[in-house]
């Protein structure tokens, strides 16, 4: 069935090509959640990617041809993906990278598996993602699985915790809570308690009074910075002083302008911050020229796009298809982020977790710093 389903999205690739003029630009998705809650995340994937497409088209783009970059506004919401799924797909974009949240990224890429487009998600976790056996799927950041035990390993190191696990009910957030939670128990530690909130909710009143009552000494968050946030800030309110653990959802600053002095003290999982690495510098450099901080996945949005460009010059052709042969062979590309490379999944090699927490600076302003 998934051959099948590979070669007949090949079949309608190569139509597409065949109708398309020989002089066509690049033509590159975005599609991320540019409005809603969750639009600092849509911002660093759109900054990422047309910064990238502006540097490529600078040094004469993807095999001569320019970039032309397409901004699909999911809003966080399945339905909305897959309707910007559509439109790229009617504007005949043969790549997508996006989209962010979990939830929109698994029936979106159903579409883009059925069209030929391949897609390459910076900042989409959950593991199913790349366990249904499409071909032209990758992502350039980790899995909820790796990140998890990265968490439980941490959580279990702290001397005599009583761990309340709480998620948002979302595909990324109770994922993510449930390989922490799954991790945590193989190593024979049971949590106080384990809840869901709503997405969008903003009264956690009774959710907090149930984490008093657990007599929790660390609270776990799957979720993203916005509900977490708020979670944060009405402990505090409430006399819980207990500190909050969460994943990549959390890793923005806005976390820190939602929670406010009491996210001091919370700790995340995420990879090694990319802005240092010594292969970000010019990128990191001509975005703070711009007075933009590019945190988080605005270079894993960036250094998909490096990937594209490299697939396609080692394929010798924008054929998707032929470009995602070249990523599933272990080629090593060179990236913002570091090196990467894909496996039969389409997911990277590296599993880079590590712990940071947020701390006052000596600026006085609170943000994640690595442990």
């Amino acid at each position: 069935m998934k051959r099948l389903r590979f070669f007949a999205a090949a079949a309608l690739a190569l139509a597409l090509a065949g109708a398309a003029p020989a002089s066509a630009d690049v033509q590159i998705g975005v599609g991320a959640p540019i409005t809603g809650p969750d639009a600092a995340f849509g911002a660093q994937l759109r900054n990422g990617v047309e910064q990238a497409a502006a540097d490529i088209n600078a040094k004469g783009g993807i095999l001569g041809q320019k970039i032309v970059v397409h901004v699909g506004d999911d809003g966080a919401d399945p339905k909305q993906g897959v309707s910007v799924a559509n439109k790229f797909v009617g504007e005949q974009v043969a790549f997508v990278v996006g989209h962010f949240n979990s939830g929109v990224t698994m029936p979106a890429s159903d579409v883009y598996a059925e069209n030929g487009v391949l897609q390459i998600t910076p900042g989409s976790t959950n593991p199913k993602i790349t366990e249904r056996g499409i071909a032209t799927l990758f992502r350039t950041c980790g899995r909820d699985d790796q990140q998890g035990a990265v968490a439980a390993k941490f959580l279990a190191g702290l001397k005599d915790a009583k761990i309340a696990i709480v998620h948002d009910k979302t595909t990324y957030g109770k994922g993510l809570a449930d390989e922490t939670k799954k991790n945590l128990n193989a190593l024979g530690i049971r949590e106080v308690l384990y809840e869901g909130l709503n997405k969008g909710e903003k009264d956690f009143s009774a959710l907090v009074s149930k984490i008093k009552g657990s007599g929790a000494t660390i609270v776990y968050w799957g979720g993203v910075h916005t509900e977490g946030g708020l979670l944060l800030r009405q402990m505090r309110d409430q006399g819980v002083s207990a500190p909050l653990m969460g994943g990549d959802g959390i890793a923005s600053d806005e976390f820190a302008a939602i929670a406010g002095p009491g996210v001091e003290g919370a700790f995340m999982t995420f990879p090694p911050d990319p802005r240092e690495r010594p292969e970000a510098a010019g990128v990191v450099g001509a975005f703070k020229a711009k007075n933009y901080n590019p945190e988080t996945y605005t270079l894993y949005a960036y250094a998909a796009v490096q990937v594209l460009k490299q697939a396609a010059e080692a394929a010798k052709s924008l054929d998707p298809q032929e470009m995602a042969a070249v990523m599933h062979s272990g080629r090593s590309f060179d990236t913002v982020i570091g090196p990467l490379s894909f496996d039969a999944k389409g997911d990277v090699t590296r599993a880079d977790y590590v712990v940071f927490e947020w701390r006052k600076g000596p600026d006085g302003r609170i943000t994640y710093k690595q442990m």
